[in-house]
């Protein structure tokens, strides 16, 4: 079954030809009721035992084919019809009697297989049990007819291989289901994690642009030159989150925290916030570097967004990053949102822990990215 459209992947031709193979290739002990068949003195007998033989067949194998492809799309096997078709395997088995005498008994060894791989487990017991005796019964009821012990252990050996060739067609089908649901939540997850991706570069890109036409629409008629300014920073930002898109839908975005203090201090600037960030930062491996600029990245944009801070701090250690302010501090103990999420996302993956509340102080908000132990 495809991933992406839901509908059952087409089989390949090789392993359409194997299962042909596979049904076809028992009908050799079928050769003992042709042979008999053919040395019919008369000749309705030999057609009517050929051309039943000939049906049984082919019946069998569209029934062994028709049960076989619908394991390989995971779907259930209609009880009634497999019933049916059981039925009509075994009347065209019957129908070949007069051709084939005795060595009609043949079949029964079909139908009992056939009976294993479309039955639910008692129906198929009830069956293989049925034509197990059914030798005996005929030669006891039939005179002419001698018993035949050789066709009750084929009975039982077919039933027996057929038993385990269904148990492996659905543990088959259960571990292609498994791997499908893996690669439905594979998918889904990288989605997931694209869209916030796409929701942590531009918010933050989209609410300075925000702040500084804001800014702009302010000064224009007070102060055409900064407005300018602030205009063409604008159109930069513009160009700048177009290419951030881009490059993400082509790869991730690949975020250092240098980059982001520098695009922190000029949000803050345009935000009006004074902005307290460090001159230098530690030595820090490239993962981790990554993982303080998307805290620096979405502790800011929260600062400009919701904080009505008039100060930003952001400390950067060799083990913790740290963003807070002086503001209205978060709504509630534990703040959630889209990018909080991502970033504990991205944590998690370093081990990492996020945390989110008030300043030691009691007021203002506070975001902690934090190396595993780091209890701070």
């Amino acid at each position: 079954m495809d991933v992406a459209t839901g509908q059952p992947r087409p089989v390949s031709r090789h392993w359409r030809f194997t299962g042909w193979l596979l049904a076809a290739v028992w009908l050799f002990f079928l050769n003992v009721p042709l042979a008999t068949a053919l040395h019919q003195p008369e000749l309705w007998r030999r057609i009517l035992g050929v051309v039943a033989l000939v049906v049984f067949s082919v019946g069998y194998v569209l029934l062994f084919q028709w049960a076989r492809r619908l394991r390989q799309s995971l779907a259930p096997i209609p009880a009634g019809r497999a019933r049916v078709g059981l039925a009509l395997l075994l009347s065209v088995g019957l129908a070949s009697i007069p051709g084939t005498d005795g060595d009609w008994l043949a079949t029964l060894v079909y139908v009992a297989a056939a009976g294993v791989f479309l039955l639910p487990p008692w129906e198929a017991l009830t069956v293989v049990v049925v034509c197990a005796v059914t030798p005996a019964l005929a030669s006891w009821l039939v005179p002419g007819w001698e018993a035949e012990s050789g066709i009750v252990f084929a009975v039982l050996l077919a039933s027996f291989a057929m038993f385990g060739v269904a148990q492996l067609a659905q543990r088959n089908s259960q571990l292609q289901a498994a791997q499908q649901e893996i690669a439905r939540l594979a998918i889904a997850e990288e989605r997931a994690r694209a869209a916030r991706d796409l929701h942590d570069i531009l918010g933050h890109s989209l609410t300075v642009v925000a702040i500084k036409a804001e800014l702009a629409g302010r000064l224009i008629e007070v102060d055409t030159d900064r407005a300018a300014v602030e205009i063409a920073e604008v159109e930069a930002l513009a160009r700048a989150a177009l290419a951030d898109v881009r490059q993400t839908a082509g790869a991730y975005r690949d975020v250092t925290l240098a980059a982001e203090l520098a695009g922190a201090r000029s949000a803050l600037a345009a935000a009006g916030i004074a902005a307290d960030l460090p001159a230098e930062v530690p030595e820090l491996p490239k993962e981790w570097d990554r993982l303080f600029g998307w805290a620096v990245r979405e502790g800011v944009t929260n600062v400009v967004r919701h904080s009505g801070a008039r100060c930003c701090t952001v400390r950067v250690y060799a083990d913790r990053v740290e963003v807070s302010d002086d503001g209205r501090g978060p709504s509630t103990p534990d703040a959630t949102g889209s990018g909080l999420v991502g970033l504990r996302e991205r944590a998690g993956r370093l081990d990492a822990a996020v945390t989110v509340g008030r300043r030691p102080g009691g007021d203002g908000f506070l975001l902690r990215v934090h190396a595993p132990g780091e209890t701070r």
